[in-house]
């Protein structure tokens, strides 16, 4: 396949379906307020220094809220919290609200970010820097602090959530 075609959005969109992640909850907190996302575009950029990328679109008011607070969470989810990402994705199941906090345990990080409670792995972010790439802000943070709990992750694939099982 070479060039473009009209339907070249849907077909990468439909392609990256078949791209499994892990889920984060991205969390900010400071002067622009406190914010939480459910997102599966975070990963490493670098061991040494730590830095972290994640990727928000910017119509999305969490992007905003980041640049201005500075600093971010991405907070793994363990495979039990398939709830949690639905609230934070804006798609609670009854009775639980979009975006509310209240679901679940956070404490304050090193750098007062939202950390879950009972999360597969933590990452507190003081905010590197961000670039704009089409629909979305790209953002690099270093980290702060890290934790990993033990529990098992849990994964996206083809919009559904899951599990992951070594061969």
């Amino acid at each position: 396949m070479t060039g473009t075609t009209p339907n070249l959005p849907v077909q990468f969109v439909e392609a990256m379906a078949a791209a499994a992640s892990g889920v984060s909850v991205v969390t900010t907190d400071g002067i622009a307020g406190r914010f939480g996302l459910t997102v599966s575009a975070v990963t490493s950029v670098s061991a040494e220094p730590p830095l972290l990328l994640c990727c928000i679109n910017r119509k999305n008011p969490i992007s905003a809220a980041i640049t201005e607070n500075g600093g971010f969470a991405a907070n793994l989810l363990a495979e039990t919290q398939v709830p949690l990402a639905k609230i934070f994705a804006g798609r609670p199941e009854h009775p639980h609200q979009a975006y509310d906090f209240n679901h679940a345990q956070w404490y304050a990080g090193v750098a007062q970010n939202p950390m879950l409670e009972f999360a597969a792995a933590t990452f507190e972010c003081r905010l590197d820097s961000w670039h704009d790439g089409g629909t979305h802000r790209i953002f690099i943070g270093n980290v702060v602090a890290a934790s990993i709990s033990g529990l098992p992750v849990l994964a996206y694939h083809h919009r559904k959530f899951g599990r992951f099982v070594p061969f």
